[in-house]
């Protein structure tokens, strides 16, 4: 992404999975995999050829861009 790409911000994954994304403060949506991540970067002015999930423009909580779906606790 570029340098007037917006601040990103991956949530950790919800109970029920996917993960919220935000961007300078919106919420872009509910994204189960890196396919909708980049959709909603895109549609958030991103150019699809410059982003990068595991660059520094991507702030990822509770796991990074190989984690869609919360820990199982089931024990």
């Amino acid at each position: 992404m570029d340098a007037s790409a917006p601040r990103v911000i991956v949530q950790p994954p919800a109970p029920a999975g996917g993960r919220r994304v935000g961007a300078d403060g919106t919420v872009l949506g509910l994204t189960y995999g890196p396919a909708d991540l980049r959709e909603f970067l895109r549609r958030a002015g991103a150019d699809p050829d410059q982003i990068d999930l595991e660059g520094p423009d991507i702030e990822w909580r509770g796991g990074g861009p190989d984690i869609w779906s919360p820990p199982d606790t089931s024990a």
